[in-house]
């Protein structure tokens, strides 16, 4: 039977692979916060001043922020929009 063996090179890119997704997957929390930050100027200007900086407050917070999202996937917008009289703008 022939055996696999695996040569030095093989492990060490594997060992590199495994500290690469580490590195990543503990990156991933502040990714969300970065996006959050960036799109401020659009909930403000969509749910109105508060609201707009208590949503983007809440998902700029690591895992408060995915939770928040996880709900409102389901269940819509826990901060309502701001009413507008135009039809088009809704």
């Amino acid at each position: 039977m022939a055996e696999n063996k695996k040569t030095l090179k093989r492990k060490a890119v594997e060992a590199g692979g495994w500290m690469a997704a580490k590195r990543v997957a503990r990156a991933v929390p502040y990714l969300g916060t970065v996006m959050a930050i960036g799109l401020v100027g659009y909930d403000i200007k969509k749910k109105g001043l508060v609201r707009g900086v208590i949503n983007s407050g809440l998902d700029a917070i690591p895992f408060v922020g995915t939770g928040k999202n996880i709900i409102e996937f389901f269940a819509g917008d826990l901060l309502a929009d701001k009413k507008t009289d135009d039809p088009k703008k809704k």
